[in-house]
């Protein structure tokens, strides 16, 4: 729904679909005619503080020729994404090189009927594509044909009506993760599949309305209609379970079946004690959110993520991050950002926290990005007296993380919005207590719950899923894949997780403290002692227990049960198998 967000006295609504975007024929017109109330349907859209781009096969002047209302509209893609009309100064702009005069010619000569050439496209009638993939072919021309229904439009390859909202969308500051998209024919296949929500009207064709989140009963402009109506009642969630769709995949449960996040309505809190994971934690769940182009700001008190490649870093010991860095980096819609505060002092750090993000929501109440905010270090910048002194605490946050080793020392008013607990460490009661008692909840673990066992598992409670709190062996990111990787392959590990030649009679005592190492003792050893290790499965038991690479011991187990192998096979396999994962990589 919409929420008022207060900070600082501003209110703020934050919307999560800031834009509309629609086909014109058969979707909001029906015979080249708009019904008044679609208009109007329209205008409300506008005036709710969204924009609208309408996104259309027809030439520009034919389009404003039948339709004189496109002021309504922020943007229109007109040629079936090869032109970008602005209303508001009549401006246009080619997307795409015109089609070649010799080819038009030469559709003329051979009759094509009927025949007309706009900007950037060509346009006929079914069955006429034949003829034009015959001229195609024997110019050798990079276009394509793109159908709408029984319209055949040729643009240059790569060209549709999806690069062209990109366009508008990009002009505009917006992501396609905050468009609902609406449409009726073939040619909307490509911009409905860069829309968060994807809806068609009744009419259209049976491939559209399998792909769709939501068909309108009515037909046409009363369809678009509908659709108008369902987003402004509030913000569609109504569709809620349809957008799942979007959701992360965090990891897996005890059971082997993937876990996965919601990527909007997220409200989470992130515990442990120090050197528990965290930091790992927040890794794999930023960098799937920034693979996914979800724009994240990460507040960074401590510098932690500097060097975390999905975020642009601002500021430093050295420099505090200005008003204006924020500003030109958010600006970028595909791009996420860490802000580092280790150049404020650890007692102004909540009061500059606090008018950071003042503007971080007032952007979101205009564009509905950043998607995510994740504040580190919560208990330094929420701190739990934060409504002391006339400072404002924030209300009715959206789609944020709090990562903090302390629940009980951030602000209860922001723990009061917490929808779920992602608790890391061999505790994860004691952070429910803490934040219990903070939050004045209750929320207590099943006595038989599991706990965490290993590294990388972690306990998910997310209050509405009546599953309560479940296990989650996470997915770990690229980014700590390879730091792991490098590790492993060549950095110095210790005693307890080194690999030991020691051979039947225990007399050696070769010490490999990486992959590297391992792979290189290992091609000098003498086959007694291999297969004395083979046979008894040490390899793989290393890899499994200490390594923790289940894949790769699981592979190496393989090797190890295979008693045809001569030593020389079995020995080349197992290096080849470790060399692939690490040492090569590295």
């Amino acid at each position: 729904m919409l929420q008022a967000s207060r900070l600082t006295g501003s209110t703020c609504v934050f919307m999560r679909f800031t834009c509309f975007t629609c086909d014109f024929d058969g979707t909001i017109a029906r015979d080249g005619q708009v019904l008044p109330s679609t208009l109007e349907a329209l205008s409300k859209v506008r005036a709710s503080g969204r924009k609208l781009i309408l996104a259309t096969g027809r030439e520009l002047d034919d389009l404003l020729r039948v339709f004189s209302e496109t002021s309504l509209f922020d943007r229109v893609v007109a040629e079936n994404g090869g032109v970008l009309y602005r209303p508001a100064t009549k401006e246009r702009v080619a997307l795409a090189e015109p089609p070649p005069r010799k080819f038009v010619e030469e559709l003329r000569r051979r009759g094509v009927q009927p025949l007309s050439a706009g900007q950037c496209i060509v346009a006929t009638w079914h069955p006429n594509e034949k003829v034009v993939l015959d001229v195609i072919r024997e110019m050798s021309l990079e276009l394509h044909i793109i159908f709408n229904k029984n319209a055949v439009m040729i643009l240059p390859s790569g060209v549709n009506k999806g690069t062209g909202v990109k366009v508008a969308l990009k002009e505009l500051g917006l992501s396609p993760h905050n468009v609902v998209g609406i449409g009726d024919a073939e040619n909307d296949h490509e911009f409905l599949k860069l829309c968060e929500c994807r809806m068609v009207v009744g009419n259209a064709l049976p491939a559209l309305k399998e792909r769709a989140d939501w068909i309108s009963e009515r037909t046409h402009g009363e369809g678009a209609e509908e659709a108008i109506q369902l987003l402004l009642k509030n913000d569609l969630e109504d569709l809620a379970a349809q957008l799942q769709r979007h959701a992360l995949e965090l990891g897996w449960l005890e059971s082997g079946e993937p876990f996965y996040l919601p990527t909007y309505g997220s409200r989470l809190l992130i515990a442990g004690p120090s050197g528990s994971g965290k930091s790992t934690t927040v890794s794999a769940i930023v960098e799937r959110l920034a693979a996914a182009k979800y724009q994240v700001c990460l507040f960074d008190p401590e510098g932690d993520y500097d060097e975390f490649v999905p975020l642009t870093a601002l500021g430093g010991p050295d420099h505090k991050p200005s008003m204006t860095e924020v500003t030109e980096a958010l600006n970028r819609p595909g791009q996420s950002l860490s802000i580092n505060l280790l150049g404020v002092s650890l007692a102004d750090r909540p009061a500059v926290f606090q008018s950071l993000l003042a503007y971080v929501q007032d952007l979101r109440s205009k564009t509905g990005r950043p998607h995510w905010i994740v504040i580190d270090e919560a208990h330094h910048l929420l701190p739990a007296d934060l409504s002391v002194g006339g400072t404002t605490v924030p209300k009715d946050l959206n789609n944020f993380a709090l990562i903090t080793v302390h629940p009980d020392h951030v602000s209860p008013g922001i723990l009061a919005q917490v929808k779920g607990i992602i608790a890391v460490g061999n505790t994860p009661q004691t952070m429910i207590d803490q934040f219990n008692q903070a939050a004045e909840k209750e929320y207590r673990m099943d006595p038989g719950a599991p706990v965490p066992r290993e590294s990388g598992e972690v306990i998910v409670w997310l209050f509405s899923d009546p599953a309560g709190a479940q296990l989650v062996k996470m997915k770990p990111a690229e980014s700590e894949r390879k730091r792991h990787q490098r590790k492993y392959a060549s950095g110095e590990l210790g005693e307890d997780k080194s690999f030991y030649f020691r051979g039947a009679d225990g007399k050696l005592n070769l010490r490999a403290q990486n992959m590297n190492l391992f792979a290189q003792m290992a091609e000098g050893l003498d086959e007694e002692t291999w297969n004395f290790h083979l046979w008894q499965g040490d390899y793989s038991r290393w890899l499994r227990d200490a390594i923790k690479d289940k894949d790769l011991a699981g592979t190496v187990a393989g090797i190890e049960q295979n008693r045809e192998l001569s030593a020389t096979e079995s020995r080349n396999q197992v290096i080849e198998a470790i060399r692939r994962s690490y040492t090569a990589s590295a």
